[in-house]
C-alpha cells in the first residue's frame, strides 16, 4: 500500500473526499508487535469535528482521530473478482428482491417499502436504492409511521462493500441513533459446477423431488414457518422462477428442503434446511444440486446465495462449493431507549 511520494507519507485526503473509497494509515497502540501503524480501506463516511469515519468491507465502522492520521488516498473501486460471476451491487440487491418479495409495499422515492406480516427481516424493512425524494428526516420519519400503522418495527437493509453499496447512508442512520442488528453475508459462484457434482452424490440426487408449490410436509421443515398466514405463503411463493425441493422422510415430513428462484441468468438458493438427524450426508449438497439444474435448463448462469454472518458451517459448505463473498448487508432500527 502505497502512500509516499519523494519517500515521505502523505495525507491526500480532505472532508471533500467523504463518500469515496479511501485508505489511510494511523498511528495507533493496537497495531502488531514491531509497527506502529494500521492501515483501513473502505468508504470515508464522514469527517467531523475532528474524526474520520471510515467503513470498510465488513460493515463496521472506524473512527480514526484526526490527529492520529499520517497517510490518506482515495482508491479506485475494489478490483474485479476473479472468480465467478461479475455483478454491479444494484443489479445483485434487485434480483434478490424479486426472489422474497412482500406481501405488501410501498415507493418512496426509490426507497421500497415492504412489509408480511413480521415474517423475517427482508420482507419487513426498506429497500433504499437511491433517492427517497425528500430529505432524510423526513422520509426516517415516514418509515417509522409505516411500520407503525402494520405493528411493525421500522428497519432499513443497507448494504456495504462493494461498488454502490450505502456506507454513507447508515452513517447517517448512526449518527441519528439508529443501531445494527443482523448481518448477512452474500455470496454468488458459477452455476454449472453445481448442477454437476461428483458422481457418488447422484443417487442422493434422485431422491430431490421438486415442486412449484411448497405443500405442508415442505412448511413442517422450514424453521422459520409458524402458522398458515398467508402472507408467509406470498414470500414464499414469489419470484420470477420459483421452485420447491424436499427429500422424502419417514414420516411424511422431508429430511431436506431447499428453495430456487430463477430470474434471468440468476438462480438464487434460499431456505435449505436439514434434519439435525440426517446432517453430514451431502443432503444440502444434493438439494442444491437438483435445484441448479433446474437453473440451469430454465437458462441461468450465475448463483447467489445469503448466509448470517455468525453461521460458520452454513458459510464453509457454501465457500467449499465455490461461492466467494460479493457484499454484506445489515439491518438498522432506531435507537429504543432502555427502561
Amino acid at each position: 500500500m502505497e502512500f509516499t511520494t519523494g519517500g515521505r507519507l502523505e495525507v491526500r485526503i480532505t472532508p471533500v473526499d467523504v463518500g469515496k473509497r479511501v485508505s489511510v494509515r494511523q498511528l495507533t497502540d493496537e497495531a502488531p508487535p514491531g509497527s506502529k501503524f494500521t492501515d483501513t480501506v473502505g468508504v470515508l463516511t464522514s469527517w467531523d469535528a475532528g474524526v474520520l469515519s471510515i467503513t470498510p468491507r465488513s460493515g463496521v465502522s472506524v473512527r480514526i482521530p484526526e490527529s492520529a492520521l499520517v497517510a490518506g488516498k482515495t482508491v479506485p473501486p475494489a478490483p474485479a473478482r476473479r472468480r465467478g460471476p461479475s455483478a454491479t451491487f444494484p443489479e445483485l440487491a434487485r434480483t434478490m428482491a424479486r426472489a422474497w418479495q412482500p406481501a405488501e409495499s410501498e415507493q418512496l422515492g426509490d426507497w421500497q417499502l415492504r412489509a408480511a406480516a413480521g415474517f423475517t427481516r427482508r420482507a419487513n424493512s426498506v429497500l433504499p436504492l437511491g433517492d427517497p425524494g425528500r430529505p432524510l428526516d423526513e422520509a426516517l420519519d415516514r418509515v417509522t409511521a409505516w411500520y407503525a400503522e402494520r405493528g411493525l418495527p421500522a428497519r432499513l437493509q443497507l448494504s456495504s462493500g462493494a461498488e454502490g453499496t450505502q456506507e454513507t447512508l447508515a452513517a447517517a442512520l448512526e449518527g441519528r441513533g439508529w443501531t445494527r442488528e443482523v448481518s448477512t453475508r452474500v455470496l454468488t459462484g458459477a452455476l454449472a459446477p453445481l448442477g454437476d457434482p461428483a458422481r457418488p452424490l447422484e443417487e442422493t440426487v434422485d431422491r430431490v423431488t421438486l415442486s412449484r408449490s411448497c405443500d405442508t410436509s415442505w412448511l413442517n421443515r422450514y424453521q422459520r414457518f409458524s402458522a398458515p398466514d398467508p402472507a408467509i405463503l406470498k414470500v414464499l411463493g414469489s419470484g420470477p422462477s420459483t421452485w420447491f425441493a424436499s427429500v422424502p422422510g419417514s414420516d411424511g415430513v422431508p429430511v431436506a428442503i431447499g428453495r430456487g428462484v430463477t430470474d434471468g441468468r440468476w438462480a438464487g438458493f434460499m431456505a435449505v434446511e436439514v434434519d439435525p438427524a440426517a446432517r453430514r450426508q451431502g443432503l444440502a449438497t444434493a438439494v442444491m444440486t437438483a435445484l441448479a439444474r433446474r437453473a440451469l435448463d430454465e437458462g441461468a448462469s450465475a448463483a447467489w446465495l445469503q448466509v448470517e454472518e455468525n453461521n460458520g458451517g452454513a458459510g464453509a459448505l457454501y465457500e467449499g462449493m465455490g461461492f466467494r463473498t460479493h457484499h454484506r448487508y445489515h439491518y438498522y432500527r432506531p435507537h429504543i431507549p432502555t427502561a
